[in-house]
């Protein structure tokens, strides 16, 4: 299939709406414009840089942990939930009671990430996958009773209030079957020579426009692509999240998606989307580029502690995976008493390293700002 002359599918009558019915992408695909040649060749090399340094960067899964946290804060905000990332990295029952609901969004959308790369040690990318991580997405939130872990039975839309007013009408829910086994055996095709990234970029156009959940597809389809990079080998770590940019370049990012839709412009869609992947694998590395140099700046202050610094290296650690705590979290993190945890945090607080956030005499929560920050630019 040619991109310059990719036909994206059919609108086919229903009763008092038409759904969208896309083609099949499991096939080869091939395109003459120079421009996504350039694109693709930048997106490689930094997505190469990003995951020479998730490589090289000791202990990088507890700078993992934070890319998690701040993938599952803003793909959920995209979706209107109003978790701040500080938020996400507090227990419930800091949270006041109205923002909880959304804040159990976003921490099953952690857990639903989590799971999902520990299950492609054994099991690889896959509709089945798919389907476990949605279940646990929507596990005891708003979304419980839209079949969760399982493909839509009936019709969905997107944008307006009903089927008559509806922006988009995805396909008919019988033909959502056929499309995502197709889509799954797209992903792992070796008889055809289509580039992992542009094959990703087709994977989610087709992905959120079959939307083949009732709810939760855009979480999910956002977090298939990190998802495609690890089970290919792309990258080691799970380090990439495309949801920032889409979160920053939202109206691009519909009308990107809708272009192929209404004008059959793949071109553009797979510009934009090796654009994000860009740009979003460089800002990446150089996270990991700022982490290690703040972690060669602490890493002294730690030796100035005393008879308390082999505690105090190991609570760094435990804030570079958690880096908002409260006392108890430190004392049962490092199996130390509370004396000594209250005199670590008094300790990490006079460095400069530690920020009390709440003003409360007791129960305080305290900050990690100097590497909090820098999941916030």
């Amino acid at each position: 299939m040619k991109f310059e002359t990719f036909q994206a599918g059919v609108w086919q009558t229903r009763y008092q709406y038409k759904s969208f019915e896309p083609v099949p992408v499991n096939h080869e695909w091939i395109w003459e414009d120079p421009i996504i040649n350039t694109l693709l060749e930048s997106a490689n090399r930094a997505l190469g840089e990003l995951n020479a340094f998730s490589l090289i960067v000791p202990d990088i899964d507890l700078f993992i942990e934070m890319h998690v946290v701040k993938e599952a804060q803003t793909s959920s905000r995209i979706e209107g939930t109003q978790t701040g990332i500080d938020e996400a990295l507090m227990p419930e029952e800091h949270i006041l009671p109205e923002k909880r609901d959304d804040w159990r969004e976003v921490r099953n959308y952690i857990d639903a990430v989590n799971t999902a790369i520990t299950e492609l040690k054994t099991l690889p990318l896959s509709n089945r996958l798919l389907k476990q991580t949605h279940e646990i997405l929507l596990s005891g939130v708003r979304g419980e009773h839209k079949q969760p872990g399982d493909f839509r039975i009936s019709q969905n839309w997107i944008g307006g209030s009903s089927l008559m007013d509806a922006v988009f009408i995805p396909p008919h829910p019988e033909g959502v079957p056929e499309l995502m086994s197709d889509l799954e055996k797209f992903w792992h095709n070796d008889n055809i020579t289509v580039p992992h990234l542009v094959r990703l970029a087709i994977s989610h156009y087709q992905f959120e426009t079959i939307h083949p959940f009732l709810d939760g597809n855009g979480r999910i389809g956002r977090l298939l692509i990190p998802l495609y990079l690890v089970n290919h080998g792309l990258l080691a770590k799970p380090s990439l999240y495309l949801s920032d940019f889409f979160e920053r370049n939202r109206a691009s990012y519909y009308d990107a998606l809708m272009r192929v839709r209404m004008s059959n412009d793949l071109i553009h869609w797979v510009r934009f989307f090796l654009q994000g992947m860009t740009e979003t694998a460089t800002k990446g590395r150089d996270v990991f580029r700022q982490i290690l140099t703040l972690r060669t700046e602490l890493e002294p202050m730690m030796m100035t502690l005393g008879k308390r610094g082999p505690n105090a290296r190991l609570a760094l650690n435990f804030l570079y995976r958690q880096p908002i705590v409260s006392a108890a979290d430190l004392q049962k993190a490092l199996d130390v008493k509370h004396p000594t945890a209250n005199a670590l945090l008094k300790d990490f607080c006079r460095l400069g390293l530690l920020t009390e956030a709440t003003g409360a005499e007791r129960h305080r929560i305290y900050t990690f700002d100097p590497y909090l920050k820098l999941f916030l630019m």
